[in-house]
């Protein structure tokens, strides 16, 4: 399987130019200005980078030096970062689009709901995590309302031969959030909507995925959301289901009650801490590596 299409690393000045109205608990931003003219994106849907805000009573962010194609976190006050997936890049404007799931309270939400044209954030180059194989025939995208812009965009980049089958998890029964339309999609048959999760309650993404029957053929199961729900996912596809790597992709996007949990995980010993943290500088297959680290999550209660 070829690697992930890689950018190089910049930071980038990025200025409001429209907001728009999606949904009550989503907003659409649409970034660009000057400092977006050498923006460069991976091109694949779920690419994500980091948005880093102004500090209270400030109108510019505080913008890190890329050194050696390094985004030196160091530089960053991490308080003030946030990790999001690109709806859209428009190179010939010089546009990039991000929808904001608000809700109350954090730091992007906060500012996402006053968001206004020529208010100014900061942004990094992104990177792509979406890799199905290049024979692909079939995939199922699963995403809760924080990771919708990423598979809608996912939806919009695949191959019209690729039969696709979409679960939303959504907070409310309200909101009608279309998808993209493609050949292999049937939005009657093919589309799957729950309202559960959401930070509104349990996430019902495991159920439902673990549920779903697969076709034959060489398939590709994208799912993303609540960091702690996933995991049961993750555990289902790599060991109930006996999938490689190359044949699915869990994604963490927000773990509920954040601020808790980082005053749960600072709590620790600083000996578990450390050899949480030394998990990742280990040689062994990525894999192996997230099953360990979920389990000791798990049983430390995080």
């Amino acid at each position: 399987m070829p690697a992930l299409p890689q950018v190089p690393m910049r930071v980038h000045r990025a200025e409001v130019v429209r907001v728009e109205e999606l949904a009550p608990w989503l907003r659409r931003v649409v970034l660009g200005g000057a400092g977006l003219a050498d923006f460069e994106s991976t091109g694949v849907g779920d690419e994500y980078l980091r948005v880093m805000f102004p500090p209270a009573g400030e109108a510019e962010p505080r913008l890190p030096v890329v050194e050696d194609g390094v985004f030196d976190f160091g530089q960053v006050d991490l308080a003030l970062l946030r990790t999001y997936t690109v709806r859209d890049h428009d190179p010939v404007a010089g546009e990039v689009t991000i929808d904001f799931v608000v809700h109350d309270g954090g730091v992007a939400s906060t500012w996402a709901r006053s968001a206004r044209p020529g208010d100014v954030v900061g942004l990094n180059s992104p990177t792509a995590m979406y890799d199905a194989p290049a024979d692909l025939s079939w995939q199922v995208l699963a995403a809760d309302a924080a990771a919708l812009p990423a598979l809608s965009r996912i939806i919009e980049n695949t191959p019209v031969e690729v039969r696709t089958r979409v679960v939303l998890e959504l907070p409310d029964a309200d909101t009608d959030v279309p998808l993209p339309t493609h050949p292999g999609l049937d939005p009657d048959s093919d589309v799957v909507r729950i309202v559960s999760g959401n930070g509104h309650g349990p996430s019902r993404l495991p159920e439902v995925v673990e549920s779903l029957t697969r076709p034959d053929g060489v398939g590709y199961v994208w799912v993303a959301g609540e960091s702690k729900a996933l995991r049961g996912v993750r555990k289902h596809l790599r060991h109930a289901l006996g999938l490689p790597a190359s044949a699915y992709k869990s994604v963490g996007y927000w773990i509920e009650d954040a601020e808790k949990w980082r005053e749960d995980y600072d709590a620790l010993d600083a000996g578990t801490r450390a050899a949480l943290e030394a998990l990742w500088e280990s040689d062994r297959p990525e894999e192996d590596i997230e099953d360990e680290y979920d389990a000791r999550l798990t049983a430390l209660g995080l």
